[in-house]
């Protein structure tokens, strides 16, 4: 993908803001006691600085479990729905390159499906350089598990009929240069979890995806209306369950 390519998927979602707070997938409370295990603190008290916050799904979760959660989001249109949705919970306009926050401000930075969108060689040093010691940098991938039948058919469908399809999952392999490059050790745990959706619910989590927001309304609703078609050919109920691989990716600071 192209740089004009990647900033025209990454502005993409300010206009389907409602879609992706009504129907992209929360995480499991697993997800933070692995958190707090691999960063060596508490979330409880923590200074978390939350980079692609995005409607604030994995911000309101990390708040719940008693984090300070700074909210740093460049989209107008996501910013506007998180704070719509918790006005409590401070917002900046801002990205993973160049945050908006002062030298050792926080405890944690984390990335929530958003690690992807920034260029590692800057977003990692501004993450250190944000980091208290003894802090950690966080970044979680929650996917479809392609191991069920239904989920690899789909994988092909979109891969056939969408230019830009793609499916994030993250390996430390991947991950190990731009981390290890500032002397940074990854520590990982994955999670496999699963919820319970409408074909309708699945539908709009998938308009909310890059790679379908950045059609126009008449490339876009022909693949909808065709995977519609499929998926309630596999599941005349119309309900799907939806499993999920969640990959979690820990470096902390020296102390």
């Amino acid at each position: 993908m192209t740089d004009l390519q990647q900033q025209a998927h990454a502005l993409s979602f300010g206009p389907v803001a409602e879609q992706y707070a009504a129907a992209r997938p929360t995480y499991p409370a697993e997800l933070f006691d692995e958190l707090e295990r691999l960063a060596g603190r508490p979330l409880a008290g923590a200074d978390v600085v939350d980079v692609g916050a995005g409607t604030g799904i994995a911000t309101r979760l990390l708040a719940a479990r008693g984090a300070r959660v700074l909210a740093v989001e460049p989209s107008g249109g996501m910013a506007a729905r998180l704070r719509a949705v918790s006005p409590e919970i401070p917002v900046v306009k801002g990205v993973g390159d160049d945050l908006p926050c002062h030298d050792g401000s926080a405890d944690l930075v984390t990335y929530a499906q958003a690690f992807h969108w920034t260029d590692p060689e800057r977003s990692v040093p501004e993450a250190l350089r944000v980091l208290r010691p003894g802090g950690a940098l966080a970044l979680w991938w929650n996917v479809k598990d392609d191991a069920e039948d239904w989920i690899a058919d789909q994988q092909q469908r979109l891969g056939r009929a969408l230019p830009s399809y793609h499916a994030y999952r993250s390996t430390p392999q991947d991950l190990a240069g731009p981390l290890g490059a500032h002397g940074l050790r990854v520590e990982t745990a994955r999670l496999h979890w699963a919820r319970r959706v409408t074909v309708e619910s699945h539908l709009a989590d998938l308009e909310s995806r890059s790679y379908v927001a950045v059609l126009p309304p008449e490339q876009r609703a022909p693949v909808l209306a065709a995977e519609r078609d499929a998926l309630l050919a596999a599941h005349p109920d119309g309900v799907l369950n939806e499993p999920y691989v969640l990959d979690l990716f820990v470096a902390r600071t020296a102390a």
